[in-house]
């Protein structure tokens, strides 16, 4: 660990994570394919701090953190919601209106491609399989839809479909992607193998929540929209709801796990932070800046701040890794601009283009790119 850095000289203590249990181990690949059978301990930090190693400082409002935009080949009113990071390293964008799908490639160039479906509200969000996969969640779509990881894109049949059914997507420690209920009145994944399948939820009401966050215990943790409890699937399965410290209408929309445990819900509606300790515990905190529809999704950058997505917000906010919050400027602002961001192999922060007509990035200067396995972990990569 550098200097340059900045954490305390005993933030390991302070930040360790210690995970036991059932839990994802990584394949060739660096993905979570499999439960861990072998009771192996791992430690997020330990898994962040080997691809930051050789980091710098990452501080928009002082030496690091660029903000800039990018061109794209297809714009059009809510286009897309969401990203994935392909294992090549490409991001794909998440059609929900777009009739063509568009993504980003390792090295900067955005291009589109054919879809074999798309409908109104199609999906919102995506997870990657363990196979490489790239799951859409299905939102008003009649069918699902992939990409392979040679880029092969296909549908698949579900097995519940309703309009605004769900909103993002999760890979479990066992390799299923479960899609996050907004409307639906029960959950729906697909499992390493394809199969698809419903289970019960304990909690459902009109987009009920909207993104999800894998926790280091393996819990999936459902993201309050309109939902007034919380409520997360365990790794056995099992399916609970918890007590929240606010809610509201349109609270909030897509979560980050921070390295200290804590899942950040992302304000969207929402006049205060809301998270969750790894030990159940939900808190509130003070924002400086709210406003309706103001962010949607969120990013963990490689200094350990989560930054929250513009939606329609005018001013970019994030919560360091100490939990200050903090904003600071943007260079494009529009109504629903930008809806999740992905975060790519060389430090950048990528705002996915929903009805924006152009990309935003945040480039972090990284001295070193990240591993393929702190990428494709289950922890980051997800709506």
């Amino acid at each position: 660990m550098t200097d340059k850095f900045k954490l305390s000289p005993n933030w390991q203590d302070e930040v360790r994570v210690t995970l036991s249990g059932v839990y994802p181990t990584e394949d060739a690949n660096g993905l979570s394919s499999t439960a861990n059978t072998d009771g192996t301990l791992l430690n997020l930090q330990n898994l962040y701090q080997k691809s930051i190693k050789a980091s710098s400082l990452f501080d928009n409002a002082n030496t690091g953190g660029i903000v800039s935009t990018y061109s794209l080949v297809y714009t059009a009113a809510t286009s897309y919601y969401g990203g994935v990071l392909a294992i090549n390293g490409d991001i794909h964008f998440v059609p929900t209106n777009a009739n063509r799908g568009q993504k980003i490639s390792a090295n900067g160039t955005v291009s589109t491609y054919s879809l074999l479906y798309t409908a109104t509200t199609a999906y919102m969000g995506g997870a990657l399989s363990p196979n490489g996969d790239i799951y859409f969640a299905p939102y008003s779509a009649n069918r699902g839809q992939k990409i392979s990881a040679s880029g092969l894109v296909s549908t698949y049949s579900l097995l519940y479909t309703v309009a605004a059914a769900y909103a993002g997507a999760v890979t479990a420690p066992n390799g299923d992607i479960h899609f996050i209920p907004a409307s639906a009145n029960r959950g729906q994944k697909v499992s390493s193998s394809g199969v698809v399948s419903t289970y019960q939820l304990a909690h459902t009401v009109g987009s009920a929540y909207a993104g999800g966050v894998l926790s280091p215990n393996g819990d999936i943790h459902f993201i309050p929209f309109a939902a007034t409890v919380g409520q997360k699937i365990s790794p056995a399965g099992s399916v609970s709801t918890y007590s929240l410290a606010y809610t509201v209408a349109n609270a909030y929309w897509g979560g980050v796990l921070a390295l200290n445990g804590d899942i950040h819900f992302v304000p969207s509606s929402a006049t205060v932070g809301q998270k969750i300790a790894l030990d159940g515990t939900v808190s509130t905190y003070s924002l400086i800046y709210t406003t309706g529809g103001a962010y949607r999704g969120g990013v963990l950058a490689p200094n350990g701040d989560i930054y929250f997505v513009p939606t329609s917000a005018n001013r970019g906010q994030k919560v360091s890794v100490s939990g200050v919050v903090s904003t600071y400027n943007l260079q494009y602002t529009a109504g629903t601009a930008s809806i999740g961001g992905v975060l790519a192999p060389n430090g950048d922060i990528y705002f996915i283009p929903t009805s924006g007509n152009r990309g935003q990035k945040i480039s972090t200067l990284s001295a070193q790119n990240f591993s393929p396995e702190f990428l494709r972990s289950s922890f980051l990569n997800k709506m």
